[in-house]
């Protein structure tokens, strides 16, 4: 409950968990039959770069403002991203950055729903102020790994679920995998995108041994580092595991990877790539 995603709106993670998330959205709306979108963890839903938190850390400057200051913001890869960043300032100012619900929203057609959970009690209720009057939305104040069980799945059995927990308990990698197959076991042919740090190698490395022996099929594994780990643990890099990927999927987060890592490394020893975890 301490977990305030405003002081980290629009840094470089993400920035690369956004714009991956916005090319597998627009996957499956290359199909006619509708989907669903459910954010497990959907925060505030938008976010003001000049806020007091935003402005405590600063991460802004080397995440979203990077980008949008470099020729690779134009890359037609980055579009949906790009589209769904210019409706939100356009609606709430320049300084706008908008979280996972506001870009999922944005993307969605007239017969696409998305749902967005939240636990922290002042954030929910702004999230379901954003919503207020959206048909094709609800914002839940709900525990989001409660919902990965009474919600799933969804009625249009098409859809892409984000996870993207805090990463404050010392158990979080455990109850990810967990709550994973929970959630896999009721809806297999759903897309399952997960969002966590790269801090510490040994949590990396475990986090992805786990998923391996999860019984899960076809997982695969985007890893950007913007610098090498160090002897202090910090946040040096960002992964997105995404289970039952788009088949293009993996060329085109190569290529986003290879795009955003000029913009946002802060090391020539930066990088990035994609692992199949578990073949299909």
């Amino acid at each position: 409950m301490n977990y305030r995603h405003a002081f980290h709106a629009g840094n470089f993670a993400d920035v690369v968990k956004h714009a991956l998330f916005a090319r597998l959205i627009a996957y499956l709306g290359r199909k006619d039959k509708p989907f669903r979108v459910m954010d497990t963890h959907g925060g505030r839903g938008v976010y003001d770069l000049t806020s007091d938190e935003a402005r405590r850390t600063g991460e802004a400057a080397e995440g979203i403002d990077r980008l949008v200051a470099s020729p690779a913001w134009n890359d037609p890869l980055l579009a949906e991203y790009r589209a769904a960043m210019e409706a939100a300032r356009a609606r709430f100012g320049a300084d706008t950055y908008p979280g996972s619900p506001l870009i999922a929203r944005h993307l969605l057609r007239r017969q696409d729903r998305l749902s967005a959970y939240e636990l922290h009690p002042v954030d929910a209720e702004a999230l379901s102020e954003l919503f207020a009057g959206d048909t094709q939305v609800k914002a839940i104040e709900l525990d989001g790994w409660l919902a990965l069980g009474a919600h799933m799945p969804p009625k249009e059995k098409r859809g892409l679920v984000l996870i993207d927990p805090p990463f404050e308990r010392t158990d979080e990698i455990e109850t990810i995998v967990e709550q994973l197959q929970r959630a896999h076991a009721r809806w297999p042919g759903g897309v399952y995108a997960v969002w966590y740090p790269i801090k510490r190698p040994a949590q990396h490395r475990r986090f992805h041994d786990l998923l391996v022996e999860s019984g899960i099929r076809n997982i695969l594994a985007a890893d950007f580092w913007r610098e090498p780990h160090g002897d202090e643990e910090r946040l040096v890099g960002t992964g997105l595991v995404v289970v039952n990927p788009p088949f293009t999927f993996a060329a085109e987060a190569q290529a986003i990877f290879d795009l955003l890592a000029p913009v946002l490394r802060l090391s020539s020893e930066a990088q990035c790539g994609i692992h199949v975890l578990v073949e299909e």
